[in-house]
């Protein structure tokens, strides 16, 4: 039985809440709260398994409740976001802060719970298995890596390669819970003269997406931009699919570009990172390097075989720092990962790969 307490200053959404987890048979709810503070004393007294963390309440806000939650009685937390702008950047700071994960509320009181309660659901069975100790570690900024092959710089020798500018390689990846953090642990330690473009497909609603690159990019050498269609592939730049769209990669001429589509979700997820892997093995062959990172599921593990029968090289985050060890471990599992190795080791893994 998972027990769990609901943080919510609407009474109304309360009992929505209670209601939907209340219908479930392995859950319980212990107690509910209206504003971070007593949530922050009931989940010390009581113990819950798992926590949903509304973003904006009174007397203090699920920010600053999540902190010290974290901090004091590490507790799986999911949050309840709003879809704002305002909103997706409050969820991306909870998911610094050590929230596993989130459900944005569409608009309107009744349909705004009614119409996600399957994705309330999943997600917090999920969660009660996340590695809680891995999301109370914080993620340091640190100065990207250098790219040296020998002693030649890479960035320097690639226009002899690809005049046109074009990048001769690509690195792909994909993740979904967790994945935030571990972007961002990756991405800022990538150094800004990489020689390939990087494709990011991140299971996330539409609007959370753009708020992601925004963030990721203010901390990166890299250039960093929400994919838009037809953008080239460029040395450099990382181009994160959107939500709700699928991302796939074309030859255009000599151009390398990327295509997103409304094509139907697979296996409930657009963007989904197997289309967008399988689209880079096809188009670049043994010049892609495919990452697949923590998130539950097995979204990606096709796409990496992709990538290896083609000649790529592959990469895995294991099971020790992974938030969920889903889809590292349907990858690993195909027997088709070159590297397993913990998440502050796969920034140098892929520089490495790309110096070879």
């Amino acid at each position: 039985m998972i027990k769990i307490l609901i943080v919510e200053d609407s009474a109304f959404m309360r009992k929505l809440l209670t209601d939907v987890f209340s219908a479930e048979s392995d859950f319980s709810v212990l107690d509910t709260a209206r504003n971070g503070k007593d949530a922050v004393e009931k989940v010390k007294r009581l113990k819950p398994d798992l926590v949903t963390m509304d973003v904006e309440m009174p007397v203090m806000d699920g920010l600053t409740a999540l902190e010290m939650i974290m901090r004091e009685v590490p507790t799986p937390v999911v949050m309840i976001s709003s879809l704002t702008k305002s909103g997706a950047e409050a969820t991306l700071r909870a998911l610094e802060l050590g929230a596993v994960d989130f459900v944005a509320k569409t608009s309107g009181p009744i349909s705004s719970v009614t119409g996600i309660r399957a994705e309330i659901v999943k997600k917090c069975r999920a969660a009660v298995k996340a590695n809680v100790a891995q999301l109370t570690k914080s993620h340091m900024i640190t100065a990207p890596l250098q790219l040296i092959a020998a002693n030649n710089n890479l960035a320097a020798a690639k226009p002899t390669v690809y005049p046109a500018g074009q990048p001769e390689c690509v690195v792909a990846i994909g993740t979904s819970t967790g994945g935030p953090r571990a972007l961002q642990e990756i991405i800022t330690k990538l150094p800004g003269n990489l020689p390939c473009g990087v494709v990011v497909v991140q299971h996330m609603p539409p609007g959370f997406t753009k708020s992601l690159a925004e963030r990721l990019n203010s901390l990166s050498s890299l250039t960093v931009k929400e994919a838009e269609q037809n953008d080239p592939i460029r040395p450099g730049v990382a181009l994160v699919a959107p939500g709700d769209y699928h991302m796939t990669v074309e030859s255009e001429g000599n151009r390398k570009i990327v295509k997103l589509s409304q094509k139907p979700p697979i296996g409930g997820h657009r963007p989904a990172v197997d289309p967008m892997m399988e689209s880079v093995a096809k188009v670049y062959g043994g010049r892609a390097v495919g990452v697949i990172l923590t998130g539950m599921g097995h979204d990606g593990a096709q796409g990496m075989k992709a990538i290896k029968k083609q000649g790529g090289y592959t990469v895995a985050e294991d099971q020790s720092t992974s938030v969920v060890f889903g889809m590292p471990k349907a990858a690993i599992e195909l027997g088709i990962i070159d590297k397993v190795l913990p998440l502050p080791a796969i920034a140098p893994e892929i520089v490495k790969s790309l110096s070879k």
